[in-house]
């Protein structure tokens, strides 16, 4: 039997997963300074775009379960940065809505990408190839996210 298969070294997983780590300890200097996880920092730059949505829209939307959303988003609420309300058309449903000291936030994020960029060594064009290849595993185009 062969099982070459099973080296780490032939798997896609791996290094999408240790990317992703390190993606993410990249981050966190930067979110460190305005007092942000990455997981909240990807949260409010949803709120940061639409202002109000679902729990469950923003769920959809960050690939997180309900069980990750809730404690995340209690811990935002408590820190200011949004509301979270029961829809009175549909009390299942529960709105996300963006407070003033959230938007206030945006100002000390927007420079984040950038920094982000110059500590990745891939050029534009990879990166427009990477991000599309991404949403491709994902079941996603990525075109509605641009």
């Amino acid at each position: 039997m062969n099982y070459d298969r099973l080296k780490i070294e032939n798997q896609l997983c791996f290094p999408l997963y240790a990317c992703a780590r390190e993606i993410v300890r990249l981050y966190k200097p930067f979110l460190d300074e305005i007092g942000l996880t990455y997981t909240q920092y990807i949260a409010m730059m949803v709120l940061w775009d639409r202002k109000k949505v679902t729990v469950k829209q923003l769920g959809e939307i960050l690939y997180l379960d309900s069980g990750t959303l809730t404690p995340l988003l209690k811990k935002m609420e408590a820190g200011g940065l949004l509301t979270r309300n029961r829809d009175k058309e549909d009390e299942r449903s529960v709105i996300v809505e963006l407070t003033e000291k959230g938007e206030l936030l945006k100002e000390q994020a927007v420079s984040i990408p950038e920094k982000i960029t110059q500590c990745v060594p891939i050029n534009q064009e990879e990166g427009r190839q990477l991000y599309h290849l991404l949403y491709k595993i994902l079941g996603n185009t990525g075109k509605d996210l641009e």
